[in-house]
């Protein structure tokens, strides 16, 4: 029988892109959703590491299957690596996609093209067994547009706004399927 891997998520768009990542290899790929588990990790840690480690370690006690947990976020040269570990909170509360976007604008504002240097950034940890945590890391360096592309992309709303110069082309433009060729999660992978 298949392996089952946990993806401990609950981000939709996170599971959709590890399932496009992962699609190869002989495994099954469960969600929390899956395994009907609304118990929630605090992500209080000051690194995305810290974060991963705890919610890997946390749903590998409770369900005893292999699981990957993740924690990432865009940091932003000129802004000293914010929002970085706190992207989701960073404005203090919970704030929309369209409140993030004009936030990372506003900060930005007057700022050259050539200071604009941010990077997504991702570490997944990995437990098998309970065993010893493997800890991995992917980023994808790009610069902050000016203003975004019409489309917000749920969940991710500075996909709008990261342009990769490699490709010329905005995060937000590509489908996953692109994206999972080279986008920092692949890279972790």
């Amino acid at each position: 029988k298949m392996n089952k891997l946990l993806i401990a998520t609950t981000n939709p768009g996170k599971i959709l892109e590890y399932k496009v990542i992962l699609k190869n290899l002989p495994i099954e790929l469960v969600t929390l959703k899956d395994l009907d588990i609304t118990a929630d990790v605090q992500e209080d840690g000051k690194t995305f590491e810290e974060n991963a480690i705890k919610k890997v370690k946390f749903y590998s006690q409770l369900t005893n299957l292999p699981v990957l947990s993740e924690d990432s976020g865009l940091e932003i040269d000129y802004l000293n690596g914010q929002p970085g570990v706190h992207t989701k909170r960073w404005l203090g509360y919970d704030a929309s996609e369209e409140e993030l976007i004009s936030a990372t604008l506003e900060r930005l504002k007057g700022v050259p093209m050539e200071k604009r240097g941010a990077q997504l950034r991702v570490v997944i940890a990995l437990a098998v067994n309970g065993e010893e945590i493997k800890i991995f890391e992917g980023a994808i360096r790009g610069l902050i547009m000016e203003k975004p592309i019409a489309k917000i992309i749920p969940v991710y709303p500075f996909r709008t706004l990261f342009y990769l110069p490699e490709i010329k082309k905005v995060l937000g433009e590509l489908t996953m399927e692109e994206e999972a060729k080279f986008a920092h999660r692949k890279k972790a992978v």
